[in-house]
């Protein structure tokens, strides 16, 4: 397709954090934003006049100074040494104003599409109107293409010209060779809060994995599934459930699962921060365990060592707080360290890695925890199916370099 002198509605993923008020806003984590630039950069050296669409937060179809876009546009502005236009509408004759006096050096970002409860509701009407704006639509926003949402479905299917973007395409390209012919030994670390979260893209992930690290508050669910004692160490009954659902498969698959052999622990109502973190083997029935131990470290280093693919989901304690930040920091440096393939996902996972410097040692760092676990799950995106319909998958933007 030829994007000279085309208007583009390009749907990208935004939804950074800010912090502060007014004029003080600012965003503590561009990530995101840096990831969109790419996309945004080959349309404009095509000729092409993007007309940029993202959601920020979850303002319920309300219009909310707090999840503005409008230190977004600024920030945005500021990393591309171009001018960013806010649009305060996103359908009708204002932004179609806005879009035809427009001049090419500049890019106009429509206003926090959530906005609008026509939005989420996956509305027609709207989505024919958002198609109004353009002669072609883009989709690079992977965190939300498992949203059936006006612009991440609705639009595309109002459009005849449509495709993916740099980093849609990046991380399918990653995604799929996780779970098509992958590199054995392939060991899969899942971590963090809830095993019910994750029990679909794990119970799915056995079929290919020959080993599971299980570490995060959801090992507690699998050690109690094991009649292990696990003291006041955060468990739910359904995540113990779940636990006992993956390891019955795992046997039966003949899939290793590794689980913490000790702990660092702290004792609840005191602050853990002012607490001398204390390792155990066994956890007391007045303690929680934080983080896993240096043995547990150790174990998990060995098991990562000898992957050929890798894929992380979730931290291995509280790393938040220095004293329990140990164990995923390790997990973290032992991937990094390993010369396979190398993919992790989920908000906290990818804070993890930015936090203790080893963002570079990995393949891709996947910016939609929960699409990317839906994808996992073999399941199709509703925001991918539709431009796969339309050949768009395959459309010649090229996938951005992976480092």
């Amino acid at each position: 397709m030829d994007l000279k002198g085309k208007k583009v509605l390009l749907r990208v993923d935004l939804n950074v954090p800010i912090s502060g008020a007014g004029e003080q806003k600012k965003i503590d984590d561009d990530t995101r934003i840096r990831e969109a630039l790419p996309t945004i950069r080959y349309l404009l050296d095509q000729g092409a006049r993007p007309i940029v669409c993202s959601h920020l937060g979850r303002p319920d179809g309300k219009r909310s100074p707090k999840y503005s876009l409008e230190p977004v546009a600024r920030h945005m502005a500021e990393l591309l040494g171009r001018e960013v236009l806010l649009s305060d509408e996103a359908t009708g004759d204002g932004v179609h104003q806005m879009v035809h006096h427009s001049r090419g050096n500049e890019i106009i970002l429509l206003e926090n599409i959530r906005f609008w409860a026509e939005e989420e509701a996956n509305d027609p009407a709207f989505s024919r109107e958002l198609a109004r704006l353009a002669d072609a639509y883009v989709n690079d926003a992977f965190g939300t293409a498992h949203r059936k949402h006006a612009s991440t479905y609705g639009v595309a299917q109002a459009m005849t010209d449509c495709g993916a973007g740099m980093l849609v395409k990046k991380e399918l390209k990653f995604l799929q060779k996780l779970i098509e012919n992958p590199q054995h030994p392939y060991v899969l670390i899942a971590g963090g809060a809830k095993v019910t979260d994750k029990l679909k893209a794990i119970d799915n992930l056995l079929n290919f994995v020959d080993q599971a690290i299980i570490g995060g508050a959801m090992a507690y669910a699998f050690l109690a599934a094991q009649g292990k004692a696990i003291g006041k160490s955060k468990c739910e009954a359904e995540g113990v459930a779940a636990a006992e659902k993956i390891l019955s498969k795992a046997k039966a698959r003949g899939v290793k699962i590794l689980l913490p052999v000790d702990h660092v622990v702290a004792w609840p109502g005191k602050d853990p921060e002012l607490q001398s973190p204390e390792v155990v083997a066994e956890i007391p029935l007045d303690a929680a365990a934080l983080d896993i131990g240096p043995e547990t470290r150790e174990l998990f280093a060995r098991a990562i060592a000898g992957a050929k693919t890798i894929f992380w989901n979730g931290p291995m304690g509280f790393f938040e707080k220095p004293p329990y930040g140990e164990g995923t920091r390790h997990v973290a440096e032992s991937i990094a360290l390993n010369k396979g393939l190398k993919v992790a996902g989920g908000g906290d996972t990818l804070s993890a890695v930015s936090l203790f410097g080893f963002a570079e040692g990995f393949d891709l760092l996947s910016t939609g925890g929960g699409a990317s676990l839906k994808f996992l799950e073999g399941k199709g995106l509703p925001g991918i199916e539709i431009l796969r319909g339309k050949g768009g998958v395959s459309m010649n933007i090229p996938i951005k370099d992976v480092h």
